[in-house]
């Protein structure tokens, strides 16, 4: 049985932190706000898929992810806007497929006419987000993750540049 991995202590107790400050003085001061959780975004620069096609050898342990185009992203933020409410309107962004680390690896580095070795195995647990009610309110993302997928081995294949500072998606101990 596969269950959604939640965070660790440290790193949830941060946000929900953050998250409570931010209830607070909204249902305190009647100030209308968004709460957007959101991950992972990736451009051809960023993202789980720059740092998977980066890796080598591959640790499977967090063994799915998704994953959401940077401009998509961007959309559904801004589209909050209209929603904005007090106590807090919460939402999650990100992509509509779980993606599996291995099967991703496999079809990038496939593109990019690269082999990958992988350690560890697929943990039963792992960082997925519900995405429904911003598909729901703002339509599913434009950019699919196999797009993303051919774009960034495309670009990195070609010598594109990277932004240098990886996602660590994989941590599941909340240390960044």
């Amino acid at each position: 049985m596969f269950t959604v991995w939640r965070q660790s202590q440290a790193e949830a107790m941060s946000c929900l932190g953050r998250e409570r400050m931010f209830e607070h003085f909204s249902r305190s001061l009647d100030i209308h706000i968004a709460l957007v959780r959101l991950n992972y975004a990736c451009d051809l620069r960023y993202g789980v898929l720059v740092d998977l096609a980066a890796k080598n050898p591959v640790d499977l342990t967090m063994g799915w992810f998704n994953t959401i185009w940077q401009g998509d992203a961007n959309s559904m933020t801004l589209q909050c806007l209209n929603h904005t409410s007090s106590p807090p309107f919460v939402i999650n962004v990100s992509g509509p497929e779980k993606l599996g680390v291995r099967e991703t690896c496999q079809t990038l580095r496939q593109m990019m006419k690269q082999s990958v070795s992988f350690t560890g195995r697929e943990a039963d647990s792992a960082l997925l987000s519900n995405a429904q009610l911003a598909f729901r309110l703002f339509g599913k993302p434009r950019v699919t993750a196999g797009e993303m997928i051919e774009w960034v081995a495309e670009w990195l294949s070609s010598g594109g540049a990277t932004l240098g500072k990886p996602t660590h998606f994989e941590s599941r101990e909340g240390k960044f």
